[in-house]
C-alpha cells in the first residue's frame, strides 16, 4: 500500500507524526508538513518527505498510484481549500489526485465547534466520497491516558485504511 500522510494546522500534529511511527513498515509511507506544523521528524522513521510548496512531487501525480490519503490534523483552511478545489499547495494537490482518482481520503479535521461552513464543506466533501473522521473518543474502550485516548483514535483511522491494528479495546 502507498499512503500519504500529511499534517495541516498545528494542534494535534503530534497524531499525524504518531500515525507514521505505528504504521506497519511494509506500507510505502509519505510524508507532507505545511509550515503551520513545524516539527522535527525523527531521522530514523522510514518515509519519504516533501515540501508542501513541491506541487511537482511525484505524489501530486495520479499516475504515481497512491492508494490513500490521511490528512491528520486538517485545518478548517486546508478542509475548505479542497472542498473549493484549490491545489495550491503540496496537500491540497494530493487531495484534490485522491478525489479525480476516487482513492481513499480521510479528513481529520481539528477545530470545534464546527462552524455551519465548515459543515457545508464536510457535508460537500463526503457527497464525493471523502471520509470525516475527526478526533473522537469513544468510551466504551475504557481509555484511561491521553496516550489511549490517542491509540483509539489512531485504531479508528487504520480501520478506515484496512491496516490491521490492536490500537483499542473493540466493542464486544
Amino acid at each position: 500500500m502507498k499512503l500519504i500522510v500529511a499534517t495541516s494546522g498545528a494542534s494535534g500534529v503530534n497524531m499525524g507524526i504518531k500515525i507514521l511511527k505505528l504504521l506497519p513498515k511494509d506500507i510505502d509511507k509519505h510524508f507532507i508538513m505545511t509550515k503551520n506544523s513545524e516539527i522535527v521528524l525523527d531521522k530514523e522513521m522510514n518515509i519519504t518527505s516533501y515540501e508542501n510548496e513541491d506541487i511537482s512531487a511525484s505524489i501530486a501525480s495520479g499516475s504515481f498510484g497512491t492508494d490513500a490519503m490521511i490528512i491528520a490534523p486538517c485545518s478548517m483552511n486546508t478542509l475548505a481549500k479542497i472542498a473549493c478545489g484549490i491545489s495550491d499547495n503540496l496537500v491540497t494537490r494530493c487531495a484534490s489526485v485522491m478525489i479525480k482518482e476516487q482513492k481513499k481520503l480521510i479528513l481529520a479535521p481539528r477545530e470545534m465547534p464546527f462552524s455551519a461552513i465548515a459543515l457545508e464543506n464536510m457535508q460537500k466533501l463526503a457527497t464525493l466520497g471523502v471520509i470525516i473522521a475527526p478526533p473522537v473518543m469513544a468510551y466504551y474502550s475504557e481509555q484511561q491516558t491521553l496516550d489511549e485516548m490517542e491509540n483509539f483514535v489512531l485504531g479508528k483511522w487504520f480501520d478506515l485504511l484496512a491496516i490491521e491494528n490492536n490500537l483499542y479495546k473493540r466493542w464486544k
